[in-house]
């Protein structure tokens, strides 16, 4: 019960942070949104392993974050270089 309860408050603000990342005004907000999203999918994901006792979804959610990090560097990069990777 308790489970699905924080579930569902995960969910609504991930939907706030979708709306946030649509209507940023900056790149950086939309960037800022999306590493938040990511943070509520791996809560999401922790959380759900806690309440089925399924052990390796917490080994997806490390696996998620390490990709969350990465992405939102190589992002990032690739916004103040304005276009270049090097």
């Amino acid at each position: 019960m308790i489970y699905t309860v924080i579930l569902s408050i995960i969910g609504v603000f991930a939907v706030a942070d979708i709306f946030k990342m649509i209507s940023g005004p900056t790149v950086f907000d939309r960037l800022l949104a999306f590493n938040i999203l990511s943070s509520k999918v791996v809560m999401a994901m922790v959380v759900y392993a806690l309440s089925t006792s399924q052990g390796y979804m917490l080994d997806i959610a490390i696996t998620y974050t390490l990709l969350s990090f990465v992405s939102t560097v190589l992002i990032s990069r690739f916004v103040r270089t304005k276009g270049t990777l090097s």
